[in-house]
């Protein structure tokens, strides 16, 4: 079914973001952290990706809580610190409470010093890496952070799924409307790009995911559930073999499972996978931080006076013909929020009947969502 044809409700912001922390709070997350992860869900679903937003809330947070693999208790351990470093073991509690409050020390520490990078193991599930980059943004500062993944890509040449899908992202502040947002996976697409497109029925396209026998395959419905077994794997940026450079992709996915596993001793590759003898298991994923404090080099203004030149320049650039226009990165998103902030969220029909099967579960029927019948 194409998203076209599909019965799709708009929601109010704040609604399900009520909802959320509801849901987080019935599954035994204390109320101010419950907060925090319905915030780093709808802060997803204001931006548009809506991979990361409330589709995630079940199968990502209140599954594996209720399946006994991930704690709703969040305990946040300093490890060992430094001036301008920290090493945290988040004890598989919420993934958004233990990473907002590492970035949240990286800013404190670059306030003082400079540049901040705090690094964490045993952690879950994050969200969008773009929350946290945001929070650098606002403090005036750059943010930096990655985290690595259930075994997903394939090397180049390979056909294993060994690393994550692993973003390296990147924040900076502009003298502009909204910020530069680079927040996007190593691999072409991630898991939850696939199952949006599983919900609404359609395959993916050709060479995002490479099969047994070296070629890509399209079958979505069937690729959720090889990517779990090791009989299908996602591309590295860049896709499939060297001749479009995939090689590049595949590097830069290495450096993030590095960086998210070697400086904080955490589990890496195949030890990420939530599958043990039959069995669900905690992922433990790492995750970094790093902020640098602008003005600690130049003036923010000038800073972002600079950087909001750079990006008009490239939008004012050449177009491609046919092309309407030139976007840089966090721009859509921005655009995304303009419209949702006043029309809502869009859910589709098989979300849908997600939020009615925890509404019903958790007895939540103080809420009335449009599309109930």
């Amino acid at each position: 079914m194409s998203k076209s044809s599909e019965k799709v409700a708009w929601v109010a912001i704040d609604t399900l973001e009520r909802f959320m922390v509801d849901v987080f709070k019935g599954a035994g997350v204390p109320e101010e952290e419950a907060r925090i992860c319905a915030d780093v869900l709808i802060t997803a679903d204001k931006r548009g990706i809506d991979s990361h937003g409330i589709s995630r809330l079940k199968p990502i947070y209140y599954d594996r809580i209720k399946a006994g693999i991930q704690s709703p208790i969040t305990k946040v351990e300093i490890i060992k610190e430094g001036p301008t470093s920290a090493v945290i073991d988040g004890h598989n509690g919420m993934g958004q409470v233990i990473a907002k409050r590492s970035m949240a020390l990286a800013i404190e520490k670059a306030k003082k010093m400079g540049m901040g990078m705090v690094v964490v193991r045993n952690s879950t599930h994050y969200g969008i890496a773009g929350y946290y980059l945001l929070m650098a943004v606002e403090a005036g500062m750059i943010g930096i952070t990655g985290t690595n993944a259930r075994p997903s890509i394939a090397p180049t040449f390979g056909i294993e799924n060994m690393l994550g899908t692993n973003p390296l992202t990147f924040g900076f502040p502009t003298d502009e409307e909204f910020p530069f947002i680079l927040d996007c996976a190593t691999s072409i697409t991630q898991r939850g790009k696939i199952e949006v497109y599983d919900r609404e029925g359609k395959d993916i396209p050709s060479g995002w995911v490479i099969g047994e026998d070296g070629k890509a395959r399209t079958d979505t419905h069937q690729i959720l559930y090889d990517l779990k077994i090791g009989k299908a794997a996602l591309a590295p940026l860049g896709g499939i073999g060297e001749e479009t450079a995939g090689y590049k992709g595949y590097g830069y996915a290495t450096v993030v499972e590095i960086l998210s596993a070697a400086l904080q001793n955490g589990k890496y590759l195949k030890m990420l996978s939530d599958i043990q003898d039959g069995g669900k298991v905690p992922i433990n994923l790492g995750h970094f931080f790093i902020a640098i404090n602008i003005p600690s080099f130049i003036e923010l203004d000038i800073f972002k006076k600079i950087t909001g030149d750079i990006l008009r320049a490239l939008r004012s650039s050449k177009k491609a013909p046919g092309a309407e226009r030139i976007y840089t990165a966090g721009e859509k998103e921005y655009l995304a929020w303009l419209e949702r902030k006043e029309k809502g969220i869009p859910i589709n029909e098989n979300l849908q009947q997600e939020i009615l099967g925890l509404k019903e579960e958790l007895a939540l029927h103080q809420y009335r969502f449009p599309f109930e019948k």
